[in-house]
């Protein structure tokens, strides 16, 4: 299959690339932490082990963890299934000063010091904060401290959320240029197909892209309590990492030594290869970090001329304006079937844009009364996706 490569090959390539890692994001679930009674302390210890043979082999480590509303819900007994948004940021509350808590107690048996880092999505997407969080995390690195991060799930809505924990892990390892991200979990990798009713499925060791064919493999999961949308946000954290040029890897995280077995070249979980061609920070920030304030919708000539010759984009060649936006928001632009073909910012409002679409650059200031750019997004600013 074109995703993936002979096993022996992929081993080899692996390894080579596991070799030059020397910046490294760490994120483990709540699957893998937690039991029905609350905080797995057997995984916790066997997870700083871990990442305390990392930091002594010469590598920068950042955990990215969840856990506090599964320490909270154990510290204040709350017995119901299900909570609701408000009861879930109350119990995070409770929880995350727990779950700091046993992080320091585990890692300080190893003197390892950490640091507590919490973090929105709001945070990451105005880029003077971007930027003052990536000087904090180095200055960290600098003092051998080890980093642990959670979203901060106490004041964070949704338009704040990152949505799960593997969407920040990926966002972090791009913030810090990580070489790598590892998600632990409680399935083994990606199969070729369902383990449980398929009797010939087989474990992916080694992708080469993330392309439609493993985005569908996110369902062939057997005795997990990860579902198709965990495992599948999984999947899209290693394709944003993989576009920056780094590399990724899902395995399981309650083996003790996973890690060592994965650096000493064991054929455990599945490996993802980073693209042979990469954004650039800035860009890969419009692209992966921001979200949409509002769409374009643009004829075939314009989608031609964003994804096969690099053009900027004209309002000659938008059909539609979709939402609210201001000057320099970000968007995204879709062709004619809805399917998004780009990202970037804008040099018009909604309301210009509004009114130019269509029009000639020429005749741009006759029809707003003024004329900042040509461009309603520069190629400096946009991202083919």
């Amino acid at each position: 299959m074109a995703f993936q490569i002979a096993k022996e090959k992929g081993l080899v390539l692996r390894q080579e690339y596991l070799e030059m890692v020397r910046r490294v994001v760490v994120k483990v679930g709540s699957a893998v932490l937690t039991t029905s009674k609350g905080l797995n302390f057997t995984v916790l210890d066997n997870l700083a082990e871990e990442l305390t043979f990392l930091s002594k082999s010469g590598r920068e480590v950042i955990l990215v963890s969840s856990g506090a509303v599964a320490a909270g819900r154990k510290k204040l007994e709350l017995t119901s299934p299900s909570l609701t948004l408000r009861e879930k940021q109350a119990a995070a509350a409770v929880g995350q000063s727990s779950l700091m808590g046993s992080y320091e107690d585990v890692f300080e048996q190893r003197g390892q010091k950490v640091a507590q880092v919490l973090l929105t999505h709001d945070d990451l997407s105005h880029r003077d904060r971007y930027l003052n969080i990536r000087n904090t995390m180095f200055t960290l690195f600098e003092w051998g401290i080890l980093p642990i991060i959670n979203e901060n799930d106490t004041v964070s809505v949704k338009e704040l959320r990152f949505g799960d924990n593997d969407t920040l892990g990926a966002m972090v390892t791009n913030l810090i240029d990580a070489d790598m991200l590892i998600c632990l979990t409680d399935v083994d990798g990606l199969y070729t197909g369902n383990p449980c009713n398929d009797p010939a499925a087989s474990l992916v060791n080694t992708i080469v892209n993330v392309d439609d064919t493993v985005e569908k493999m996110a369902g062939n999961l057997c005795g997990s309590s990860l579902g198709t949308g965990g495992m599948r946000s999984k999947i899209l954290a290693a394709k944003m990492v993989s576009a920056r040029g780094g590399c990724s890897f899902i395995g399981p995280g309650r083996e003790p030594g996973i890690l060592r077995r994965l650096f000493a070249g064991e054929p455990v979980g599945t490996f993802f290869l980073p693209n042979q061609e990469k954004l650039q920070n800035r860009k890969h920030w419009i692209a992966y970090t921001l979200r949409p304030k509002g769409f374009l919708v643009l004829d075939n000539g314009a989608c031609q001329a964003l994804t096969t010759k690099g053009k900027s984009l004209l309002p000659s060649g938008i059909t539609e304006v979709r939402g609210r936006f201001g000057v320099g928001d970000p968007v995204h632009c879709l062709d004619g079937d809805g399917r998004v073909i780009a990202a970037g910012l804008v040099n018009y409002d909604s309301v210009e844009i509004t009114r130019i679409q269509g029009v000639h650059t020429s005749k741009i200031e006759s029809v707003i009364g003024y004329k900042d750019s040509d461009e309603v997004i520069h190629r400096d600013n946009l991202v083919i996706l």
